[in-house]
């Protein structure tokens, strides 16, 4: 299902070449929700009309590297992230998606992912507390794996709450590079919410560039600040299913679009709307 939050303004037509997928797990690799099937269809849909997809998902613990045959991919590794004052070395691995020819990139850093055995909590169910860290280091990751690969999407098409940081990132930290001018970034809402709150989550995003003005927006530090905080920096807003959890409650007013099944006119829904947000208005 799509609905359209607030649609973009562009002043210039643009043609859909390239889409890049930004998502917290990815089929077969990690199925923790519905996003993994999400983006294992909407980039394979697009790639056969010959658009050019790339797709950067976080490298969890529970990836194991032999059974998906991930390898590093040198050139792309070994940038630095500092993070609340703590540098952290970025390694990019890669593997084909089966029976596709999709590729897709793994962000991965050994202690704030590789070495978990676990995607978002721990051994005894509890959220991890650095969780922020982790979403500030993976849409950095994703950033500096980007200027390496020396790609330019028109569509940026973020998934899940971990990409949050992903659009103001895109507008406000590298809007003087000349691989992050012209995209339109896309976001997506899905069910996947969480009751715990990171205090320090404005001031670590203030210490890496942020502005206080625009920082002070994700105070507390709740997924509902998160979520919102995404949708201000955002150019388009979808829904990945219906959202009946009560973070969302009131969070926005929308516009529903009609549902569209998983087939070829779902993957033609999606298409309509990429294209929408490149036309001049």
């Amino acid at each position: 299902m799509l609905v359209l939050i607030r649609p973009s303004k562009v002043s210039s037509m643009m043609s859909l070449q390239r889409i890049l997928y930004v998502a917290s797990e990815i089929a077969p690799f990690l199925e923790t929700s519905l996003v993994s099937n999400c983006v294992r269809k909407l980039p394979e849909a697009m790639q056969s009309k010959q658009i050019d997809v790339r797709i950067v998902v976080p490298k969890f613990g529970t990836i194991n590297d032999r059974m998906n045959r991930l390898h590093e991919v040198l050139r792309l590794s070994g940038s630095i992230v500092s993070v609340n004052d703590v540098d952290h070395s970025i390694s990019v691995k890669v593997s084909t998606i089966p029976n596709t020819r999709l590729q897709v990139y793994f962000v991965d850093n050994n202690d704030l992912f590789g070495s978990r055995r676990s995607v978002f909590k721990d051994q005894n169910n509890n959220f991890f507390e650095d969780n922020d860290l982790r979403m500030i280091f993976f849409c950095m990751g994703v950033m500096e794996t980007l200027k390496k690969l020396e790609w330019e999407a028109d569509i940026v098409h973020c998934h899940d709450w971990i990409t949050a940081l992903i659009p103001i990132f895109w507008k406000k930290l590298y809007q003087n590079h000349p691989l992050f001018t012209k995209a339109k970034l896309v976001f997506t809402l899905y069910n996947n919410t969480f009751s715990h709150h990171f205090p320090f989550l404005t001031e670590r995003i203030e210490k890496i560039g942020i502005a206080r003005e625009d920082a002070v927006l994700l105070t507390p530090g709740g997924f509902r600040n998160i979520i919102q905080f995404a949708m201000d920096y955002s150019d388009l807003v979808l829904r990945g299913e219906i959202l009946d959890a009560v973070e969302f409650e009131d969070l926005f007013k929308s516009n529903e679009l009609p549902w569209v099944q998983n087939d070829d006119q779902y993957n033609e829904g999606y298409f309509a709307v990429y294209k929408s947000l490149l036309l001049p208005v």
